[in-house]
């Protein structure tokens, strides 16, 4: 295909869109998702069948971009027949992409919501972290006008804000400094089987024929100075249980080492602020056992497909006790943060 025809591909080229093959593909699920809403507009059913006819006459010749945004602005209007309306008068449109975008601000009205109050914490990059606060526009003047005031530079810029923030925060003892909570990740000798039990710690059968708890071991060879959570190179954290849905506290600890961030490739979420996720889901028999469990933003883990026979939005598995998303495809693409298990046996 040249150049020119690539540009001047349409809607015609998605008559046979799958989105299993665009992500067999090698498409990016956000690709996949803004295509598979234009397939939906001039393919899907629908019960305007006329006027969905028309909007494919008139779309011929229309670049695939403009007319993923246009479906992607039109995902605020709320009624069907409205979205049509709107929709067979942008398809008649032929000029730039600009010129498309403002002419969808001027008919598509988007309702403008107020915030809620939010405080979000970003992912480490090199050593720094991103915050986000939302809060009352009166409250958020008068912190910047504090700051102003604090910084050093007559014209203070965002770093000189930041520096003034730290010093207020912690200068002025309003924030303690965080507490970490040491853990020493411990793989387990070769020369131990590990068998599951039912109570609230493993059972270790040694090679001279006698037992002992996990508990006792880590007393044993580390004393009581640190918190000690073992693993096995292959079958991952071994704390198992079998007890209610929700996990306990030792488990959604263990499960935040194994997945320290959202399990989800390239999600910024750290474990502090994710949920603990059955990987084989509750509901079709999953057991709350480590070997289950994984740690996944709220986002994710209700994006997560608990039904694998859909493959529609993928789901997360364990390869050798190393945690995996499954694309649609069956694509395995491996966590994005590095866990204990990478961390101890790769």
């Amino acid at each position: 295909m040249m150049f020119n025809e690539f540009c001047e591909a349409g809607v015609e080229v998605l008559a046979g869109f799958s989105r299993d093959a665009a992500l067999a593909a090698g498409l990016s699920t956000t690709r996949v998702r803004d295509l598979g809403r234009v397939w939906e507009a001039y393919y899907g059913p629908t019960k305007f069948t006329r006027k969905q006819a028309d909007a494919l006459v008139f779309a011929a010749g229309m670049p695939l971009d403009q007319l993923v945004l246009i479906e992607k602005k039109l995902r605020v209007v709320a009624d069907a027949a409205e979205r049509w309306r709107i929709r067979l008068d942008l398809v008649r449109h032929r000029g730039s992409y600009r010129a498309l975008s403002k002419r969808i601000t001027r008919l598509v009205k988007v309702p403008v919501r107020a915030p809620q109050p939010a405080c979000r914490f970003g992912k480490s990059v090199a050593g720094m972290r991103t915050m986000i606060w939302t809060y009352n526009e009166r409250d958020i003047a008068d912190l910047e006008h504090l700051l102003r005031t604090m910084a050093e530079s007559d014209i203070p810029g965002a770093a000189d804000l930041a520096h003034a923030l730290h010093a207020l925060l912690h200068d002025g003892a309003a924030v303690p400094n965080a507490a970490p909570r040491p853990i020493v990740l411990v793989p387990i000798p070769d020369y131990l089987r590990i068998t599951s039990g039912t109570g609230d710690d493993i059972a270790l059968t040694l090679t001279d024929g006698t037992t002992m708890s996990g508990a006792e071991f880590m007393q044993q060879e580390y004393g009581a100075t640190l918190e000690v959570a073992a693993f096995h190179p292959q079958a991952g954290a071994v704390n198992l249980y079998r007890t209610s849905r929700l996990a306990n506290t030792k488990q959604r600890t263990l499960s935040k080492l194994v997945s320290p961030a959202c399990a989800f490739p390239d999600c910024r979420h750290a474990a502090e602020s994710c949920q603990t996720h059955h990987m084989r889901a509750w509901k079709h028999g999953g057991m709350t056992n480590m070997n289950n469990l994984v740690q996944l933003c709220p986002h994710h883990n209700g994006a997560n497909d608990d039904d694998r026979e859909r493959a529609w939005r993928g789901h997360i598995d364990t390869r050798g006790g190393r945690i995996y998303w499954i694309a649609p495809n069956g694509a395995e693409v491996p966590m994005t943060t590095p866990g204990a298990m990478e961390l101890l046996f790769d």
